[in-house]
């Protein structure tokens, strides 16, 4: 009863403690406050307990410098005419916590909603208008350059609006499903036309390699036939040679010892006819093996190397 008294005779002393108190307010961690008096701007302050002007002070907005993010889904025309389907996600942000960049974000847009339907509209504009100076067979490999030009276009916007563009990912782009089959068979038809090639080439090589292969044979056969052919004639050449120097030496002993020569022919007759007989595989040779038909032979050989040294010999 006494406190209630007291208060009762002290009311004043209530009022300003409720006035105090409703002087204190708190921001979160990433967040920024906007404080205003009478409808205009007065400050910004920081998270944590702060106090203002009961009353008179007005926390106009709690402005969030936290990474925000969206996921967009449009359609874009192609120069050729081909209907583009992208879904993509947005990451953004208040470029920093200053005042004049708060200041920026509090009082730029009526709401949030109204921002995010203008960097929306902004971004969708920007690709659209990319991706109709481009062919539907370029729009899949430029999805980077997509990006790029997008970021170019739409920082200078959201820089006056107090945000900053951190990424913007497209993560998948379609087309119509006619499109797709006809790419799809493209496709399939390059990789047939890569794979005739391939194996044309391979055959080409294989067959070209055979025929350097059988080239080099031929060569190296004909070279070991020239060698052997050369080291027969040298070897019939040294023959005849030996046997030239063998029968002149035999020829100038039997002279010495006032014998006929003759004896050298008779002797080189029958050799002949011993290795006729001995060395032979079954061909038939008619061969008049006797004395007067060695003499017969002898003079026809005689005759026709007369014969041919007076044809090489001419008068």
């Amino acid at each position: 009863m006494q406190f209630l008294s007291w208060l009762w005779e002290n009311w004043y002393v209530l009022v300003l403690l409720i006035i105090f108190f409703s002087g204190l307010f708190t921001v979160n961690q990433g967040y920024v406050g906007v404080i205003t008096m009478f409808g205009k701007y007065r400050r910004i302050v920081r998270p944590g307990l702060n106090i203002k002007i009961p009353v008179l002070e007005v926390i106009y907005k709690r402005v969030s410098v936290q990474n925000r993010s969206v996921e967009l889904e449009f359609q874009a025309v192609t120069q050729d005419q081909a209907n583009v389907y992208f879904k993509s996600m947005l990451l953004y942000a208040v470029q920093n916590a200053e005042e004049e960049t708060i200041k920026k974000v509090a009082f730029k847009f009526i709401a949030e909603k109204d921002l995010m339907q203008a960097l929306i509209r902004t971004i969708e504009g920007n690709i659209r208008s990319f991706v109709a100076t481009k062919k539907q067979a370029e729009v899949l490999g430029l999805r980077r350059e997509i990006v790029q030009y997008v970021k170019v276009e739409v920082d200078h916007s959201l820089e006056e609006w107090g945000y900053h563009l951190l990424d913007l990912q497209i993560n998948d782009i379609t087309f119509d499903k006619l499109i797709l089959d006809s790419m799809s068979k493209v496709v399939a038809s390059n990789n047939l036309k890569a794979a005739a090639e391939n194996e044309g080439q391979a055959l080409l090589i294989t067959k070209t390699k055979a025929a350097e292969a059988d080239g080099n044979a031929i060569k190296i056969s004909a070279e070991a036939e020239k060698e052997a052919a050369r080291l027969r004639g040298q070897g019939v050449a040294l023959f005849r040679m030996e046997v030239a120097t063998g029968m002149t030496e035999a020829a100038e002993q039997l002279k010495q010892a006032n014998l006929d020569t003759n004896v050298i022919l008779f002797s080189m007759w029958t050799e002949a006819v011993k290795n006729f007989a001995e060395y032979g595989k079954g061909n038939v040779i008619f061969l008049d093996g006797s004395p007067d038909g060695m003499e017969r032979t002898m003079k026809q050989i005689q005759a026709f190397m007369v014969k041919q040294a007076g044809t090489s010999n001419p008068a």
